[in-house]
């Protein structure tokens, strides 16, 4: 139960990280969708720019068009013939520096206009490389988003389901106490009852157990098989305790199970968590318990003898597989049975 908490609130850490992710990325994916809106629109005004320039170009390129059509018209000799017919040498200076500018004029024109439409066609590439840059980054995000919101989901379905398996255990052992519980009430009252009999009987002295304690040690096994869980208290690796009123010996199932010693049958029947449960009563307060049984062969009040079967091996609780759960009671509480019983099997 401890170890399912510890995981439930682990995985209550991851989702809330993992919620701090998905705002983070929400909020990225938005500041890549503002700066992609930011980015079209300069795209579309240097788009527009160019196309300002291009059309500038164009009326340019039409005037040089007819300038070059009119110098062609008038030969190649027209500037020689300008310079020559001039008047006086300071006619002649001013001819040649107006065809000069002129031509300077023209050629720095055209090399403006091709400058400026590399600078826009070039700025223009630039843009539409990082548009698409952004844009698989925005998709990049995205597809993180979606991931994120997945792995959001998955850790919140494994929430649940330990949330749920936490009180489907703390149902379990709600039920572990109860049948605990029911079993000691059964026993302390069926010692009261027989103590009240035995008084109603004028008897003296209880009946003596059958059970001694010259027994220790020296008890059969009631089903052959290796220990599942000991008596007592026992550290579970993930740190949690789980405390035991008898043992668990695994067998397989339909194994006969065997009485230690002579007793009566106090009860035979359903017994909670310890699911078939076979209660012996030895005399002088002594009892032994045989639960987790796949069938019950022995009724209340008939006398069973050392050795005769009381039942077979079943499986009271799934996830311990098929085993006799075996208690010894010495005067109401457990003891450990382990004691009792031969070290050989």
């Amino acid at each position: 139960m401890s170890g399912l908490q510890n995981t439930a609130h682990e995985l209550r850490d991851e989702v809330n990280l993992l919620d701090k992710q998905h705002d983070a990325t929400a909020r990225m994916v938005s500041s890549l969708d503002q700066q992609l809106v930011a980015i079209t629109d300069e795209v579309k005004t240097t788009t527009s720019d160019l196309a300002k320039s291009q059309r500038e170009a164009s009326m340019k390129r039409t005037v040089l068009q007819r300038r070059l059509i009119e110098i062609y018209k008038r030969g190649p000799l027209y500037s020689a013939e300008v310079l020559f017919s001039a008047q006086s040498v300071g006619q002649l200076v001013a001819r040649y520096k107006y065809l000069h500018l002129l031509a300077l004029r023209d050629k720095g024109l055209v090399q403006r206009l091709d400058e400026l439409h590399d600078k826009m066609e070039s700025q223009r590439a630039q843009l539409v490389r990082l548009q698409n840059s952004v844009i698989e980054n925005r998709s990049a995000k995205e597809q993180e988003a979606a991931r994120l919101a997945e792995l959001e989901t998955l850790q919140a379905r494994n929430l649940s389901r330990v949330q749920q398996d936490a009180k489907r255990t703390k149902a379990r052992l709600a039920e572990l106490e109860k049948s605990e519980a029911r079993l000691n009430n059964f026993i302390a009252s069926f010692e009261a009852e027989r103590r009240r009999a035995s008084g109603r009987a004028g008897a003296v002295t209880l009946s003596p157990s059958s059970i001694r304690t010259t027994d220790i040690g020296r008890l059969d096994w009631p089903v052959n098989g290796v220990f599942l869980y000991r008596f007592g208290r026992f550290v579970n690796p993930n740190n949690t305790t789980t405390r035991w009123n008898g043992i668990g010996i695994s067998a397989a199932v339909g194994t006969p199970v065997k009485s230690v010693s002579a007793g009566t049958v106090a009860y035979a029947g359903p017994m909670g968590t310890y699911g078939n449960t076979v209660i012996l009563e030895h005399g002088g307060g002594d009892y032994s318990v045989y639960g987790s049984l796949d069938r019950i062969d022995v009724r209340k009040g008939t006398r069973v003898i050392k050795g005769q079967a009381v039942g077979t091996v079943g499986i009271s609780d799934p996830a311990l597989g098929s085993h006799l759960h075996f208690e010894i009671r010495r005067g109401g509480p457990a003891v450990d049975p382990a004691e009792w019983l031969r070290a050989a099997r």
